[in-house]
């Protein structure tokens, strides 16, 4: 058996500091918001033709344009095909895409759309506080479930502050790579956050499982030792289990594409993060508030 518990202050110590900077840079950059949250226009295209690539990509650049100055572009080539997603703040409407696809006709390139999107603000307004809904209610309900299944309330309001603290890193990363980087924060963030949620709670449901076993076997034991005994127990599952997790997920940051390279590295940053929480954060804070008896 490892004393785990007996550097919980220096566990707390590390999620303190991961989580105010964070904060602080919550507080000083934002979140930088993609459109699904700020309100805008997607616009997805192919486009093909028997110019030299640099004929093409002056030709290209120059049509672009035409849809305005704040634009994010990516491009995905693929043979002699090149696919392109534009993204902007401002709508984009029929006469202005047609213009640009004119314009890249002239110049013999031909075009196929593939998807066109356009999200008002008021939309926007509307995911962000059903983001915040979905949190509240899923710790809400995930409190109330676990502290009926554990018979004591500290068990599900220690899960569900570990929880929330594997939100406000993940949310604090993602400020500061939208400040470094330009990461925005779009639907699939949302489906990163919600989904490392369960994953954070499965994890400390398996510790918090193991310390009702032992407590049931040995009650004289100290409440401190039964934790440092079921963590020890546990660790070795959680970290097989969440490395399955972070090859598959690796593995998806190689091969999936641009569009889910951000949604995977939210979901890499969830995965360590209640690989750390559940053993680190939500058995400590158990203890914390049962005491050593």
């Amino acid at each position: 058996m490892i004393r785990f518990m007996k550097y919980r202050v220096f566990y707390f110590f590390i999620s303190l500091f991961v989580i105010l900077s964070g904060i602080f840079s919550l507080m000083m950059h934002g979140l930088t918001l993609g459109i699904d949250f700020t309100g805008g226009s997607s616009l997805q295209f192919v486009t093909s033709s028997g110019l030299s690539p640099e004929e093409m990509q002056t030709h290209i650049d120059s049509a672009i344009l035409l849809l305005g100055n704040d634009l994010h572009v990516e491009k995905k080539i693929g043979g002699t095909a090149v696919e392109y997603t534009i993204q902007t703040t401002n709508a984009i409407d029929a006469t202005t895409r047609n213009t640009m696809y004119s314009s890249l006709l002239e110049n013999e390139i031909a075009t196929q759309e593939l998807r066109y999107e356009m999200i008002g603000p008021v939309a926007g307004k509307e995911l962000l506080i059903k983001m915040l809904t979905a949190v509240l209610l899923s710790a809400g309900g995930i409190a109330i479930y676990v502290g009926y299944r554990f018979q004591q309330l500290r068990y599900g309001v220690s899960a569900v502050v570990a929880m929330l603290h594997d939100s406000m890193v993940l949310i604090g990363s993602f400020s500061l790579l939208g400040w470094r980087f330009g990461v925005e924060v779009d639907l699939l963030f949302v489906t990163a956050l919600l989904t490392i949620l369960s994953f954070s709670v499965h994890d400390t449901i398996v510790v918090y499982d193991r310390i009702r076993e032992l407590r049931a076997k040995d009650a004289l034991r100290s409440f401190e030792e039964t934790i440092d005994m079921a963590v020890t127990e546990t660790l070795g599952r959680s970290f097989n289990n969440s490395m399955t997790i972070i090859l598959m997920l690796f593995a998806l940051w190689l091969l999936g594409g641009e569009t889910l390279r951000m949604f995977v590295l939210a979901l890499l940053i969830g995965t360590v993060t209640g690989t750390y929480s559940s053993p680190f954060v939500a058995a400590p804070l158990l203890l914390l508030w049962k005491g050593k008896k």
